[in-house]
């Protein structure tokens, strides 16, 4: 809208093609309706059952509801071409997955199969509805300024190899948060019904392996590894500090229920951020300014100053100052919080 240039990177796969998908709204709206009746028609003549279909398929889905949702996608692969109007509706049938399970979830949340919620929508109206609240957006948005088009790509933070040595003047994101949210079980529910995954150990070699690590099932192998890698030089600006955290970590790790990996978290979190940081000052314009949205953390009641530590790494890169704009508390609403640790969430702001 501002007219500007710009690159999205993204190493999730499946969120590659989501936001690679959105970028197609410059299609036009009557064909893309066309396109979408067309799948849905021809997937009115298919039967797809339940009975093979993986085990998380069978505990979140009515046998009528899976057979209909599933014709949906064949009918739609039968017809890919590739086309923005093929990704459109691909984006169109992937996103009703959620309201037509009998799971209880919200978007990008885990999936939750044995909490079922009351209101299930029919494939075959949900995804006719979808299609006529797309093309609504893509006629409204067609009215307005319409800058060069954007550039998503499959790439990954730690290398930045799609974007050129100073190219950017302002960089925003909202970095994986070092919370244990686990950001490959998060689409679990959509890479099962797609058949790219078959159970939630799959999850590692098709979407884990690829992001950044913010979870202990991602650092699970690499326990042993921990202290090793607080001697990376590119964490010399927080050392005392995250030694001392990734310590007191290790030592709850073996008295609490669970045994979580806090401390290797912790470790390959802000070595793998320091390595993010290495390639935004290669690609940032000087003078240029980098926004990350970010929160602290307190895994097992242990303070992590996050947001004080990407700034540390940041200028330890090359970056000239950092300042944080807090935008609200964290940890002070839910009842059931396992820990009293007062958390906030705001704005990073890295000046180039």
């Amino acid at each position: 809208m501002a007219g500007l240039a710009s690159i999205g990177l993204e190493a999730h796969p499946f969120i590659v093609r989501v936001a690679q998908a959105k970028h197609q709204w410059r299609a036009a709206p009557g064909a893309f309706e066309e396109y979408g009746r067309g799948v849905l028609a021809a997937a009115d003549e298919i039967f797809v059952p339940i009975d093979d279909a993986p085990a998380l398929i069978q505990k979140c889905f009515e046998r009528e509801s899976y057979s209909r949702l599933a014709a949906l996608i064949q009918a739609w692969r039968e017809r890919d071409d590739g086309s923005p109007l093929s990704e459109l509706t691909w984006l169109a049938a992937i996103s009703i997955i959620r309201s037509c399970s009998t799971a209880g979830t919200a978007q990008w949340q885990y999936v939750l199969p044995n909490k079922e919620k009351k209101k299930v929508a029919d494939p075959f109206d949900a995804f006719r509805e979808k299609v006529a609240s797309m093309a609504a957006d893509m006629r409204i948005r067609q009215h307005g300024p319409a800058g060069p088009p954007a550039i998503v790509a499959n790439d990954d933070a730690r290398t930045c190899e799609a974007v050129d040595d100073g190219w950017a003047d302002l960089i925003i994101t909202s970095p994986p948060y070092a919370n244990n949210y686990d950001y490959a079980d998060a689409t679990r529910l959509e890479l099962t019904v797609l058949g790219e995954i078959e159970r939630w150990r799959d999850l590692h070699d098709v979407i884990r392996q690829h992001l950044l690590p913010s979870c202990t099932q991602h650092v699970a192998k690499q326990r042993a590894e921990t202290f090793e890698m607080l001697e990376d030089p590119l964490l010399d600006p927080i050392k005392p500090q995250i030694v001392q955290v990734c310590r007191k970590l290790a030592d709850l790790s073996t008295e609490r229920k669970g045994r979580k990996a806090y401390h290797t978290l912790i470790a390959a979190y802000f070595r793998n951020m320091a390595r993010v940081w290495k390639q935004l000052r290669r690609v940032t314009a000087e003078g240029g300014r980098v926004c990350f949205v970010v929160g602290d953390s307190a895994p097992y009641g242990v303070y992590v100053p996050v947001d004080e530590w990407l700034g540390e790494l940041a200028v330890a890169s090359g970056f000239n100052a950092y300042s944080f704009e807090k935008t609200r508390d964290r940890n002070v609403k839910w009842k059931n919080r396992k820990h009293r640790v007062p958390l906030h969430e705001g704005r990073l702001w890295v000046e180039g």
